[in-house]
């Protein structure tokens, strides 16, 4: 298979996802696809259903159950391969910025750039409602709020509100995204928002 050259970085879950498939067998006595026909051809249909038939017929763990009733409908394959996931992280982000959101791509472009650009230890991993920002962890993250401002979510512990920065309450959570600065327009990426993605980057050294 060839090489998908993308500007982002495969999710850390892939690998996880990887290596559950790869132990199915070990672990459980079937492969994926023989747990997908029995799934089919002798489980209940609806995939609530059929994670506690899972669960209380076959005694899976609460992941392998999910994670095989949602194959057995369809979802998420995309986290099955490096590959699959890259094709899909593209699909993510344009589905986000589309239709009546499509304003705010040049905003998410422009986020993107500098956060990437603050080390080669950055990496971008699309979800389907946001892109979070990797170095060791999750110390940012890009997502479309309104139809008219993109939030840039920091994580940033137990800091207090400061000028443009504002608490989301993630902190008492223990939610790793802190703060949050809305923008709604090209020049409110200043040199406030950067300071703050310099901080959020640089504490989440080792």
């Amino acid at each position: 298979m060839a090489k998908i050259t993308s500007i982002y970085s495969v999710h850390p879950s892939v690998a996880f996802v990887t290596n559950w498939r790869e132990s199915l067998k070990e672990q459980s006595g079937r492969s994926l696809g023989a747990w997908l026909t029995l799934v089919k051809t002798s489980g209940p249909p609806g995939e609530k259903e059929r994670i506690a038939w899972l669960k209380q017929e076959h005694r899976l763990g609460t992941n392998s159950a999910v994670w095989i009733a949602q194959r057995a409908s369809g979802k998420d394959a995309d986290m099955d391969s490096p590959e699959a996931y890259l094709k899909a992280a593209e699909k993510y982000v344009n589905s986000m910025f589309r239709g009546p959101y499509s304003p705010l791509r040049p905003l998410y472009d422009e986020l993107l750039r500098v956060g990437l650009s603050l080390g080669e230890d950055v990496k971008a991993c699309p979800c389907k409602t946001m892109v979070p920002l990797y170095r060791n962890h999750v110390f940012a993250q890009i997502k479309p709020a309104t139809r008219t401002r993109v939030d840039l979510g920091f994580a940033l512990g137990a800091r207090k509100r400061e000028g443009r920065l504002i608490e989301t309450g993630g902190y008492e959570k223990k939610d790793r995204i802190t703060h949050r600065i809305g923008i709604e327009s090209l020049d409110q990426i200043d040199a406030e928002v950067k300071r703050w993605l310099q901080v959020a980057y640089d504490e989440d050294a080792e």
